[in-house]
């Protein structure tokens, strides 16, 4: 089966509450690949790429994210792209 991509937008309290670390170890743990960076204005911005069931998977987790965050929305819309891992790209 062809690994799907997506775009991600995470809108809410989602910077300085350790987000993007906690979503780069959710895609270790689901095998997923792609970026994650924050957004100068204030949201969190990703591309993943994986199986439909780990896309799934890392998309209901950023309904939520880490603890300390406030997520009020995940806007998500097909991607583009290849990726061999999953980095923090700087912010955008």
């Amino acid at each position: 089966m062809q690994d799907a991509v997506r775009h991600l937008v995470v809108v809410g309290r989602v910077q300085g509450v350790g987000f993007r670390f906690a979503m780069e170890r959710k895609a270790a743990e689901h095998g997923v690949r792609g970026w994650v960076r924050n957004r100068s204005d204030g949201s969190v911005e990703a591309m993943i790429q994986g199986s439909p069931d780990a896309l799934a998977a890392m998309i209901a987790w950023a309904r939520h994210g880490p603890r300390a965050a406030s997520v009020d929305r995940v806007e998500v819309e097909p991607g583009a792209g290849e990726y061999s891992e999953f980095e923090t790209r700087p912010s955008a």
